[in-house]
């Protein structure tokens, strides 16, 4: 049973053996809109002002005066796992994003950049930031290796935060779509107004967890400045 289950999360589709499954991490790619129309629609005018608002957000974050493109890599993270974690709630769409395949190697390449941003060019504050101001000296050795293991952890936090609530929420819509035929019709449309909310709830967590990430390596990266 618990095989069966945990199969829908397995990319096995493939033709001619290409996984075609992973092709769907490019799909978001379809949704960005396109900024060289002369009257701009109304799809591009929204992204445009959530870019916006994203950028003013992690500017501010990072605690320094950056321009216009210093926050591209942190808008462009959180439209890729927007558009993944988005579209994997679609039938016959396969949701990169709960695999730790994808979402481990953003966290740590990410995470693998700041360290060595941070230790080459500011190794002084790296050293400071390992301990809080006011630390007795008979402590400071335990707060150095407790932020150390807390730095170290970082990237597999991030990814397991992301794959996990992915991956629950879909369990739970095929456990419970799995029970429809064995019920009633009184019963049935009580499971598809069910279905329904939680496909409301799962929409809402794909723009969360999106925004959650982005936010949390905006403020890794700001520790290393």
């Amino acid at each position: 049973m618990m095989n069966n289950l945990f199969s829908i999360f397995d990319p096995s589709t493939n033709i001619f053996n290409l996984p075609l499954n992973w092709l769907s991490t490019f799909i978001g790619l379809m949704f960005i809109p396109f900024s060289f129309w002369l009257i701009p629609n109304r799809h591009f005018l929204m992204w445009k002002f959530i870019i916006f608002k994203l950028h003013n957000e992690f500017k501010i974050l990072l605690n320094f005066n950056v321009n216009k493109g210093s926050t591209l890599i942190f808008i462009s993270l959180f439209s890729f796992i927007l558009f993944n974690n988005f579209l994997g709630l679609f039938p016959y769409i396969f949701t990169s994003t709960s695999h730790l395949t994808i979402s481990l190697t953003l966290s740590l390449s990410l995470w693998l950049t700041f360290m060595l941003f941070g230790w080459i060019n500011n190794s002084k504050h790296m050293f400071i930031h390992m301990i809080p101001q006011g630390t007795p000296g008979i402590l400071m050795p335990f707060m150095v290796l407790i932020e150390t293991i807390s730095n170290i952890i970082r990237p597999g936090t991030l990814a397991i935060r992301l794959t996990a609530n992915m991956i629950a929420g879909h369990l739970l819509l095929t456990l419970l779509s799995s029970t429809g035929n064995s019920m009633s019709n009184y019963f049935i449309i009580l499971l598809i107004i069910v279905q329904v909310l939680l496909l409301i709830l799962e929409s809402a967590v794909a723009i969360i967890q999106s925004y959650v990430i982005t936010i949390l390596s905006t403020l890794y990266s700001s520790e290393t400045n």
